[in-house]
């Protein structure tokens, strides 16, 4: 492992854009305090051969288990969030509530009917309404097709999707496929369908079909919506072309009121600013098909060792390091808001936010919102992040989905980028379990996590990196 992160190492520092030798910043420009740079080295070493994520990810995911939103194993992960954070030497621990709409899935049945019988493998949407229904099945090949049907032209039938989701190592092929998700079943109902069933959105060959919220646009009825594994999905366009085939589609699910969860926040306070925070975190709810390893037991995981490993550091930063364990991301990112609502008011004291919303895969390059002040202490910590094999790819990317809110506020964003190029394997199945995730490349997250919050919390100059309203001097002046 070693080796590989030196040969990375050396042919980043060759390659990059990150600022090698003698460069000094301005008066005005915001910089790393040359004390945390001399103690980033060994940070990251502890860091890497640490394995406390590792063990974060697999109590998480074997104490708690799946935790959908508003569910008792959801209350169950808000008391071991908090007890972990405690457990592990965070200086503050509470949690802020999150109110949202509960949804509950019982069973879910697929079957072709007539000469060619058989069940299929589906999974209800996040969002569906039960019932049961059967029809003939007209297939799309995308959501645009759909979306041209005229209206009334599927009356009595069940409108199939088989879009092919891409595999990409930044996830890009997710838009296209999670609009199929979200936008699809709306369609189908304006061309009079009664019924939608999906390809999945993800990237396996497993007869694992994925789930994931979708929506159903203001005064249309919805109608029941499920997603078809991959293979399920072949099977039924083979059959589609072979002739007119009859699908029975039975969900029950649906929405049973309001709940409330909780954002759980762990702090290790700063030394010299401690009610200025960087903040970091992952989202605790998870679906319930799998254990939720990879969405999101990995992204609390390398938050919550990255901030405990900069607590047991000899000397603490100047600002202090949040970490969040947001609720409810998978039905509609109301952690993210509501945390954004909670802290509205404390925009100048949040210095940066990063999410691990990705999986467990190594991070291969790092960029951030910093503005042209903040420039130099964006490469300062790119170049720290460099050994770790992590590339400076400023002016791409952009917030993660619980830190989206909080930037919409004025808040600077990092993104430290995983490989994903498996990760739509997994996402949202029964195989998203915690025998999937690579310890070794576990550690390399925790590294990076630690490295970018402890020398983001560590900054100097005038304006931070531009969160609105600004941050204080080392004299304390705005």
């Amino acid at each position: 492992m070693r080796k590989t992160l030196l040969a990375l190492a050396t042919a980043l520092l060759l390659t990059s854009t990150v600022a090698i030798g003698p460069v000094h910043a301005g008066e005005s420009e915001t910089y790393i305090d040359a004390d945390a740079r001399d103690a980033v080295p060994a940070l990251r070493e502890a860091a890497l051969e640490s394995d406390l994520g590792y063990r974060i990810v697999e109590s998480l995911t074997t104490e708690v288990g799946p935790r959908m939103a508003g569910s008792e194993a959801d209350a169950r992960a808000v008391a071991w969030a908090e007890a972990k954070f405690r457990e592990l030497g965070f200086d503050k621990v509470w949690k802020e509530p999150v109110t949202f709409p509960k949804w509950e899935r019982r069973s879910e049945h697929a079957r072709v009917l007539g000469p060619n019988a058989q069940p299929l493998h589906v999974t209800a949407l996040g969002g569906s309404p039960g019932g049961a229904v059967e029809g003939e099945v007209v297939r799309f090949a995308d959501l645009a097709a759909l979306e041209a049907a005229p209206a009334g032209s599927l009356a009595g039938k069940i409108a199939f999707i088989d879009y092919r989701m891409e595999r990409a190592r930044d996830g890009a092929g997710y838009g296209p496929g999670s609009r199929v998700r979200s936008r699809g079943p709306s369609a189908a109902i304006r061309a009079g369908a009664v019924g939608y069933v999906m390809r999945s959105a993800g990237t396996d060959s497993h007869r694992n079909p994925h789930t994931g919220i979708t929506r159903f646009d203001d005064g249309l009825e919805p109608i029941p919506s499920a997603a078809l594994s991959v293979p399920d999905a072949d099977q039924l366009a083979r059959l589609v072309a072979r002739g007119a085939t009859r699908l029975q589609l039975a969900l029950d699910c649906g929405w049973t009121g309001t709940a409330t969860s909780y954002n759980v926040i762990g702090q290790i306070n700063g030394r010299r600013d401690p009610d200025q925070v960087v903040v970091i975190g992952g989202h605790l709810d998870s679906w319930d098909l799998g254990t939720g390893a990879i969405d999101d037991g990995a992204g609390v995981g390398i938050t919550m060792a990255a901030g405990a490993l900069i607590g047991r550091m000899p000397t603490r930063p100047a600002r202090s390091i949040r970490v969040v364990a947001f609720a409810n991301e998978e039905q509609g990112l109301y952690g993210g808001k509501a945390y954004a609502e909670a802290h509205k008011d404390e925009v100048g004291l949040h210095v940066i936010g990063a999410e691990s919303d990705f999986g467990a895969g190594r991070i291969y390059g790092y960029s951030s919102s910093a503005p042209a002040f903040a420039e130099y202490a964006d490469r300062e910590i790119a170049e720290a992040l460099a050994p770790l094999g992590i590339e400076h790819m400023p002016g791409q990317g952009g917030p993660g989905p619980d830190i989206g809110p909080m930037a919409a506020n004025g808040v600077a964003w990092a993104r430290l980028a995983q490989d994903g190029t498996d990760y739509f394997d997994l996402h949202h199945t029964p195989d998203d379990t915690f025998d999937k995730i690579d310890p070794e490349a576990l550690a390399q997250n925790v590294a990076a996590y630690a490295v970018f919050a402890y020398m983001a919390a560590s900054n100097e100059g005038q304006h931070g990196f531009g969160s609105e309203a600004g941050h204080s001097t080392a004299t304390g002046k705005e």
